[in-house]
């Protein structure tokens, strides 16, 4: 990434090998498997690639075929994936899908699990307009957790924007922590997405106007509320606004992937000016597509 081609938003995070049966079938009884990627933050690159905008990935995967597979879909689709490393003592994290019964995770001690600080001490945030994070990450390791902090430091004192997804996985968090380690990171970013249910089981939060009395911090807070709609609170110098666009009316084939790809579709519109209403409606119509598709992802 030379200054003369840094990306102007970078996403930083986890991506993961992914295998799901090729039929809606349980992973117990399948006899053919896709071999796949999902990753929230590279999502959200690959999106944001796909409306145009020039993109950078951040992780790290291991020094295997499965890192290699990883980098190079992501890189397939636009992505500046030159500050990916390879870790030649860690894996690639692995996840399953198995329709009907959730997940199955195997990413303890993965490569990326690894990351530190040190992973973007050479990666030009600073020149970045947004840098894009999850609450995925900090909850990998005691490293990632430190690399998020970095992250959050480093682009608050420039002139960038930090995103920060929520994004809770209850089973990456021991019990109780994550609610005041999500809301602490979410206050110190600039623009913040979470699901009116997610903000609920974590906070107690029960509308979006709770949410926001709760996270009078960040400049822009978007909420939202599955089929219903998205709420974004706007504070600026005449106080804070508040803009709702309903959802999109959508028949629903798997909704892994949706959140990944309003925020992309918003933090797009962003960063070309748009207007609320205007940044709310390219996040549904984002996910939309996404609803529609068994994939996290949609063809280039």
């Amino acid at each position: 990434m030379s200054d003369a081609s840094a990306p102007r938003l970078i996403a930083i995070g986890e991506t993961m090998a992914l295998v799901a049966p090729a039929h809606a079938e349980p992973l117990s009884t399948a006899q053919e498997v896709r071999l796949l990627i999902g990753g929230a933050e590279s999502n959200v690159a690959i999106h944001a690639a796909q409306l145009g905008v020039p993109t950078a990935w951040v992780s790290a995967v291991g020094d295997d075929a499965l890192g290699v597979r990883v980098r190079d879909e992501v890189a397939r689709h636009g992505v500046d994936v030159s500050r990916v490393s390879d870790d030649p003592n860690a894996p690639t994290g692995v996840y399953f899908k198995d329709p009907g019964h959730g997940v199955l995770y195997y990413r303890r001690g993965s490569a990326a699990s690894k990351m530190s600080p040190a992973t973007v001490a050479d990666v030009p945030l600073e020149q970045a307009e947004i840098v894009h994070v999850s609450g995925i990450t900090p909850a990998l390791s005691a490293s990632c957790a430190a690399l998020i902090d970095a992250v959050i430091d480093r682009v608050g004192s420039g002139s960038g924007i930090l995103s920060f997804d929520v994004n809770h996985r209850a089973a990456l968090w021991e019990p109780g922590a994550a609610a005041p380690a999500l809301l602490a990171l979410a206050r110190r970013a600039d623009i913040v997405f979470v699901g009116l249910d997610e903000a609920d089981g974590l906070w107690g939060t029960a509308d979006a106007d709770a949410v926001r009395a709760l996270l009078p911090e960040p400049e822009l807070l978007v909420v939202k509320d599955g089929d219903i709609g998205a709420t974004e609170f706007h504070l600026g110098e005449g106080g804070d606004a508040r803009t709702f666009v309903p959802a999109i009316r959508t028949e629903v084939v798997e909704a892994v992937g949706a959140g990944d790809a309003f925020a992309a579709g918003y933090l797009v519109a962003r960063l070309n000016g748009a207007d609320a209403a205007e940044r709310l409606t390219a996040g549904h119509r984002r996910a939309h597509l996404v609803l529609q598709s068994t994939g996290d992802l949609l063809p280039d």
